[in-house]
């Protein structure tokens, strides 16, 4: 691959990660058709707002652990642009910078639509993208990535694109973005758990290296199946409507890819990562179909 060419910063931002990133806006966005709130403008602008934060932190991630040498020639995770020579520090620090700048001017849109603490929210998350593997106190060097995670991808995400379209909240838009923080969490785990002896290696602190490989293993379990426990009490208990339960129509994929998380070690992960991803994102579309079709 030629470096600098626009192939190598598609490889960057790496495009598998973002369907498991539009998941939690899927969800907020059908939640707020079903409350009459569904607004297009406000709606579109939280999906490319998701998007970028994304791509801004795989940037950040890529440039920031090369600077720090966690990645390595031994590295088992797709191919760092950094790292690889592909492009320079400069140079993806400016496409970091670039992305965060338009998710801020979109951001400024929703200000507009909703008020000073959507700005508010999309700095700390911003800052909060850099500062995961940036900044004097990298959060996934101290086994906080998946509390970012969790907040950002899972709470901010749903809840907030649920509240730019509707000007509230709901108990539902808070009960949906658990399973889908759970599930995007889970990702990060599985990330973690295939770097274990790496980051260990590299004094890097994550939750697996501190957890070890059983209990990350278990984490992954309990993300992926509270997921799915937290959607069936909701919809037993009538906090979600029956059609909610369509979100089970993802579980043969959700355990297929713990079984490989389960069996599997090194690169053979990456596999697993993605069907994360992909699991993730089946979940948040049956759950969305179910609510559409029941009306």
């Amino acid at each position: 691959m030629t470096p600098g060419s626009p192939g190598t910063w598609l490889l960057a931002i790496r495009p598998k990660t973002l369907p498991a990133a539009a998941s939690g806006v899927i969800v907020g966005t059908v939640l707020a058709w079903r409350e009459g709130g569904f607004a297009a403008g406000p709606a579109l602008a939280a999906l490319v707002i998701a998007l970028l934060l994304q791509i801004g932190s795989n940037l950040a991630n890529d440039v920031y652990d090369d600077e720090r040498g966690t990645d390595t020639a031994d590295r088992l995770g797709p191919l760092r642009v950094t790292n690889a020579g592909l492009l320079s520090r400069v140079q993806v620090k400016r496409g970091m910078a670039a992305v965060f700048a338009i998710a801020f001017a979109l951001g400024c849109y929703l200000t507009v639509v909703r008020g000073p603490m959507v700005l508010a929210i999309g700095v700390a998350a911003i800052v909060s993208a850099i500062a995961y593997t940036g900044g004097p106190y990298p959060l996934g060097y101290h086994g906080l990535g998946e509390v970012f995670v969790f907040i950002f991808f899972g709470l901010t995400a749903v809840v907030g694109t649920y509240w730019v379209q509707t000007g509230t909240t709901s108990p539902a838009a808070w009960l949906m973005a658990v399973p889908v923080g759970l599930l995007i969490t889970a990702i990060i785990v599985v990330n973690n758990l295939r770097d274990i002896e790496q980051d260990r290696a590299g004094g890097k602190r994550t939750l697996a290296v501190r957890l070890g490989v059983r209990a990350t293993k278990t984490e992954f379990a309990l993300c992926v199946g509270g997921a799915y426990a937290v959607v069936t009490a909701a919809a037993v208990t009538g906090l979600l409507p029956p059609a909610a339960l369509a979100v089970w129509l993802s579980l043969p994929l959700a355990a297929l890819t713990t079984r490989m998380v389960y069996t599997q070690t090194g690169t053979a992960l990456n596999v697993a990562l993605a069907r994360t991803g992909q699991t993730t994102l089946a979940f948040s579309v049956f759950f969305a179909l179910g609510i559409l079709l029941a009306g």
